[in-house]
């Protein structure tokens, strides 16, 4: 088999075909799907709980997301989008954002999960669980069609067919808001600061101030945070 540079087809097939090719080559490198959360933004008592209880993980050994520097904010919609979207999303979230006022959030315990993952629950209120459900549907049809499926989320059929629909398990009904602390956390000590949380659980009183826009890790935590948008 016999392979050709560039430079060896644009002399033998013109230099348009060559640049032609040339463009295909840049567009195909150029293209790339990110994983995109738009979250809401808590205020400053939600953010000093976090705070405290980061101290208590810190206490027992352990370092949470937000001693790593990572921005405390409520997932309400997070999926697979093409990096070219972004200027779109950044459109839809802007024109949510004029027409919503700061409204309350409480959290209120804190969750430990079999995979040991530690959560501080929010309360799903109606103001939070509208705003996330307008966000999935503002957002929805930019994103990426065929993003990889969870293997836990097979295990959940209800998760599974909002998946399928809308690339996220946990959107609509499954919506769970929560603020993440740890994740697949290895510490010895984590039961220990689970009773620790049962006896004193976190609970704070705070308000949504607004709208985030950032490229997560694979915690679903804002490595980059693209854009943040304040209700009036």
């Amino acid at each position: 088999m016999i392979f050709y540079s560039l430079n060896e087809l644009m002399k033998m097939w013109g230099t348009r075909l060559g640049l032609l090719l040339m463009g295909c080559l840049c567009f195909q490198a150029s293209a790339k799907d990110l994983s995109i959360d738009v979250f809401a933004i808590p205020s400053q008592p939600v953010k000093e709980l976090v705070a405290h209880t980061s101290q208590a993980l810190k206490s027992k050994g352990m370092t949470s997301f937000y001693e790593k520097g990572m921005p405390v904010h409520v997932t309400l919609y997070l999926t697979e989008f093409p990096e070219e979207s972004i200027s779109k999303i950044k459109q839809s979230v802007q024109n949510l954002v004029k027409k919503t006022k700061p409204f309350p959030l409480v959290a209120d315990g804190i969750t430990v999960t079999k995979g040991n993952w530690v959560f501080i629950d929010i309360q799903r209120s109606q103001a939070l669980q509208r705003l996330a459900d307008q966000v999935t549907m503002a957002i929805e049809p930019y994103r990426v069609m065929n993003p990889e499926l969870p293997q836990w989320v097979k295990k959940y059929p209800g998760k599974l067919a909002a998946f399928e629909r809308y690339g996220s398990p946990n959107v609509f009904q499954n919506f769970q808001p929560h603020l993440t602390l740890l994740a697949a956390e290895k510490s010895p000590n984590l039961p220990a600061f689970e009773q620790l949380m049962k006896k004193q659980p976190p609970k704070a009183n705070g308000v949504v101030t607004g709208l985030g826009i950032g490229i997560t890790d694979k915690w679903g935590q804002q490595k980059d945070v693209l854009a943040t948008y304040m209700f009036r």
